[in-house]
């Protein structure tokens, strides 16, 4: 993949994380604030722990820190955990409903 079709993908995720946020919030009692600066989102639930993704653009990779762990994500047919191939929505899905405490759901 090119540098540029990696941004576009990347950013593409960011924004459709961003818009996740905002439809949760508005169908349901959860309140995630959720902040972009630059290629960077921090999720922030009521309980005020934090799930952070950011792009590693040298790597073309996907970051995302949350309680769980650590997890780096490439993009072949989707954007993908490097270590066990799971789709980065299904893996963003699990942790922010358990760090929020409440059924989540973000999709690609």
């Amino acid at each position: 993949m090119t540098d540029l079709e990696y941004v576009d993908r990347a950013e593409a995720l960011l924004r459709a994380v961003e818009a996740h946020c905002d439809r949760i919030n508005d169908e349901t009692d959860a309140d995630i604030d959720n902040q972009r600066v630059g290629g960077m989102i921090t999720l922030t639930f009521s309980n005020r722990s934090q799930i952070i993704i950011n792009l590693q653009k040298p790597l073309q990779e996907v970051w995302m820190a949350a309680r769980a762990g650590g997890f780096h994500y490439k993009y072949s047919d989707a954007w993908r955990n490097t270590r066990d191939a799971s789709e980065f929505f299904a893996d963003l899905t699990r942790y922010a409903s358990e760090q929020s405490g409440m059924a989540l759901r973000f999709q690609g």
